[in-house]
């Protein structure tokens, strides 16, 4: 089966987790990317936690994810003859992404009106903190800054005004932002092979982040005022909330209509409850949360999540159970839309990666291998762009590339 890009070459200029991740979606949906990193490699490299299996314990697992199936080029920027090496090679290319400053773009030559002069039908992509516009827009960003802390979505995530400042997991808002990004640069792509015109797109971590709670801000906006911080004693209803269970793991209900909370009742065995005064209302129920929140605990304590899980099923909850990563690497329903495929790497042998949340029924999308060691292609890559020998020994000893 054919790949979806099979047919398009990508010239990526970025580094951390963010727009990495992005064109790692596009190499396994079959484009050509050829990563430009500096002469040290990107700075990503080395930064994640090792696996705790012997065969792999000096695996870069999280810079493996988000770079595997491209090529690696290593380049100065510093020098001139970088930025004309990178927009000689979009001359062919289909897509340049960068996560490049503006400044920094016009710097090194790699801005939008340079390299269309060249290549009239490029798509540039751009992925930024906040964006290339506006007060902030010199302001180099990550997604637990730009992402989680300036969207309010921390802030939106405390149990209450004074509640602790979450803190996310590794690159949650690099992939969701990846995401996005991905969108932008296929339908610039889609319209420039309609129009023939080059396309210039971006995307940021913060505009994409205020998209993930565009159902909060659509009030919001509006009204300016505060969300609800909602603690567990602060939930509308005692059916959209997260409780432990006897083994001390959590499950989490989902059943907002005003059958959720009799439903409830009748499953944990309390269908006294539905004649107690007390809670006779949603809105006496609201009222007595707290007191709610603690009855709950104390009947869900009489059995494990796995057994609350069967009899929940049984009577038609809406619930789910709160998994560890480690559960999760090891969930049925996760194994069966393929979100762990195995990869293969050359020294070390077979292991599992994290799939593209996507699938396609006639299509070969799939990892395309292992990330590449620093500047592994840089001399194949460069020789298929027309340098020769002589002109990649001058550039060695010029300090341009390894």
């Amino acid at each position: 089966m054919a790949a979806p890009l099979d047919d398009i070459t990508v010239i990526e200029v970025d580094n951390w987790m963010a727009s990495p991740s992005a064109a790692a979606i596009l190499a396994d949906l079959g484009a050509t990317v050829i990563k430009i990193e500096p002469l040290s490699g990107d700075p990503m490299r080395g930064n994640g936690r090792a696996p705790k299996v012997d065969a792999f314990r000096d695996m870069d697992c999280q810079f493996d994810v988000d770079n595997r199936g491209k090529h690696s080029i290593c380049l100065d920027l510093t020098n001139p003859e970088a930025g004309k090496l990178i927009a000689r090679l979009c001359e062919n290319a289909d897509i340049f992404m960068c996560n490049l400053l503006t400044k920094r773009q016009q710097k090194f030559g790699l801005d939008a009106e340079t390299l269309f002069k060249s290549n009239p039908k490029l798509v540039h992509a751009t992925l930024t903190g906040y964006g290339t516009d506006g007060p902030d827009a010199w302001r180099p960003g990550f997604d637990v800054t730009s992402f989680f802390g300036r969207s309010g979505l921390y802030d939106a995530m405390r149990e209450g005004p004074t509640g602790t400042v979450p803190m996310a997991r590794p690159a949650q808002g690099d992939h969701t932002t990846g995401l996005a990004f991905v969108g932008g640069i296929l339908a610039a792509l889609r319209l420039a092979e309609r129009t023939g015109e080059g396309q210039e797109i971006e995307t940021s971590l913060f505009e994409t982040a205020i998209w993930t709670q565009a159902s909060d801000f659509a009030t919001t906006a509006i009204d300016r005022a505060p969300v609800r911080q909602r603690a567990r004693e602060n939930q509308l209803t005692p059916a959209t909330n997260r409780y432990p269970c006897g083994d001390n793991k959590w499950v989490v209900f989902n059943m907002p209509t005003p059958n959720g909370w009799p439903m409830l009742c009748k499953a944990i065995g309390k269908e006294e409850w539905l004649e107690d005064e007390r809670f006779a209302t949603p809105k006496l129920r609201y009222d007595a949360m707290p007191t709610l929140v603690q009855m709950i605990d104390e009947a869900l304590s009489t059995r494990t999540r796995d057994e609350w899980g069967e009899i929940f099923d049984a009577h038609g909850i809406i619930w789910g159970p709160v998994l560890g990563l480690h559960e999760v690497a090891e969930d049925k329903q996760a194994e069966a839309i393929g979100m762990f495929p195995t990869l293969t790497d050359p020294q070390r042998g077979e292991y599992r990666t994290v799939n593209i949340p996507m699938r396609f029924k006639r299509a070969d999308v799939t990892p395309r291998g292992p990330s590449p060691a620093i500047g592994e292609h840089t001399e194949q890559v460069l020789t298929q762009a027309g340098l020769t020998a002589d002109e990649l020994q001058r550039l060695r000893k010029a300090g341009v590339i390894n």
